[in-house]
Order: structure tokens, then C-alpha cells, then sequence
């Protein structure tokens, strides 16, 4: 629900595909993304692609997350059980605050559109730095249901009765002392 007593707010927001087979010319999922972030009236500050390697998935999240143009960080890809599948692995121990929520919310949307076969996605999110991270599945689909179901309302600072755009200028309390970002 968008209160229509605030005015909107344009979040800054990377997409990182972590992929061993796709470039940015056949990416879909990470194209769903950006393009849904445009017509949102958001910033795509970045995007890139890195392969299935948990070092190269940390260091670049790390790195766009001690970014000040950058308020959000979304993977997309790595999130199933094979081998390759890391990305999770590489993220959530950098995790300063995990948001289980995300994972549940995620998963009860994706149940209603494809059933059972949800549990096969290890989708997540935390806070890194005072930077927003979302950690989506590898389908064009799933980065659409998880963009319109949760990362879109909750970008949008009119949502009512709460976002996450209000509470992004209180995430780095922590780090204050040392600096921030």
C-alpha cells in the first residue's frame, strides 16, 4: 500500500549474475532486473556478472557495498543445491543482520506460483556495510515474483506502514564510529 503523502524516492541498486555460462548480452535474469528497476524509477548504479566463485561473489558484493552510490545490492543466480551453487555460501557470513523474512516471504510467493519446487531455492538477505542484499535464484521469473512481491513496495519510501528506504539512513549505527561506508 503507497501512502500518498510522501513523495517517492529513487534507491541506488547494483545487479550482480553470478553465472559460469551467461554474458550481459543473453542475461535474462539480471535484464528482468534492471529493466524492472527502471520502470520503477530506480538507479541501476551497477551491473556485472562474475562466475560461480565464492571469493569473486564476496569481493564483489563487498565491494560495491562500501560504495556511497550504491544502496542495494540483488544477485541473481547460484542459489540452487549443485555443486556450483554457492552463492549463498559466499554471502551470508557477511552478513551483519540476516533478514529471514525475505527467504519466508519469498518462498510463500514462489509456492503460489510454482508450488513445492520452491524449496529447491536457497534465496536470502542480509545487510553488508549498510548496504541492502538480496540473493535471488537464477530465473527470470523468480527475479520478476521476488521484484514485484517484495523488492519493489519495499524500495518504495510511499509503502506504507513501513519501507526500507526509511530505515536506510539508521543502518550503518553501528559503523559510525569507525566511519561508515
Amino acid at each position: 500500500m503507497a501512502g500518498t503523502d510522501r513523495s517517492f524516492i529513487p534507491v541506488r541498486i547494483a545487479v550482480l549474475t553470478v553465472s559460469d555460462t551467461r554474458t550481459l548480452a543473453d542475461d535474462k535474469s539480471g535484464q528482468t532486473l534492471a529493466d524492472r528497476i527502471a520502470e520503477a524509477g530506480h538507479v541501476l548504479a551497477a551491473r556485472d556478472i562474475v562466475t560461480d566463485d565464492k571469493d569473486l561473489i564476496r569481493d564483489r558484493v563487498l565491494s560495491w557495498s562500501r560504495q556511497d552510490d550504491i544502496d542495494v545490492v540483488i544477485t541473481t543466480g547460484g542459489t540452487g543445491f549443485t555443486g556450483r551453487d554457492v552463492t549463498p555460501e559466499a554471502l551470508e557470513p557477511i552478513f551483519e543482520k540476516r533478514m529471514d523474512g525475505f527467504s519466508e516471504v519469498f518462498h510463500r510467493i514462489s509456492y503460489d506460483k510454482i508450488g513445492t519446487s520452491t524449496v529447491q531455492s536457497r534465496a536470502t538477505g542480509g545487510v553488508v556495510n549498510a548496504t541492502f542484499v538480496f540473493v535471488l535464484p537464477g530465473s527470470p521469473g523468480a527475479c520478476r515474483d521476488a521484484w514485484d512481491g517484495i523488492l519493489e513496495p519495499q524500495l518504495d519510501y510511499r509503502h506504507m506502514p513501513c519501507n526500507f528506504v526509511e530505515i536506510m539512513p539508521r543502518l550503518d549505527e553501528h559503523l559510525r564510529r569507525g566511519g561508515g561506508k
